[in-house]
């Protein structure tokens, strides 16, 4: 049986609002994320349908909390809490939270292709944007 632990899980993103392992475990993406800073990364999301994050995942909350937006609702994910976040929701999350998190590597993919070419735009425009601005 496939298995993977933090410290074996390669160091995929450390950007000073959070550190992400992640390895794939039989076409799941099992993440370690510990989030530096508090973050509402609803605009990565633009895009995609309804603007939101077309992946479920399942996962624990180790530290901290974590919120998933749905239109119609909040779903809020404190320490301890083992959770399921369908298709089109937002995340929401604080200073301090790690987690531990499972998703469908192709639907996780797809979503996060969007996701890295906003933030790299949003990257570019900071980047030229005038200091002082």
């Amino acid at each position: 049986m496939p298995r993977i632990s933090k410290a074996e899980a390669p160091l995929t993103l450390d950007e000073p609002v959070i550190e992400g392992r992640y390895a794939e475990l039989d076409g799941f993406t099992v993440g370690f994320e510990t989030h530096k800073a508090d973050l509402d990364p609803a605009p990565l999301f633009a895009g995609l349908p309804q603007d939101r994050c077309q992946s479920p995942h399942w996962g624990v909350v180790v530290r901290g909390k974590l919120v998933f937006r749905y239109v119609d609702h909040d779903e809020v994910y404190r320490a301890g809490d083992a959770y399921y976040g369908t298709p089109g929701h937002l995340p929401l999350v604080f200073a301090g939270t790690e987690l531990i998190e499972f998703s469908p590597t192709e639907a996780l993919e797809r979503t996060m292709a969007v996701v890295g070419r906003n933030l790299a735009a949003a990257q570019a425009g900071a980047e030229a944007a005038p200091a002082g601005a």
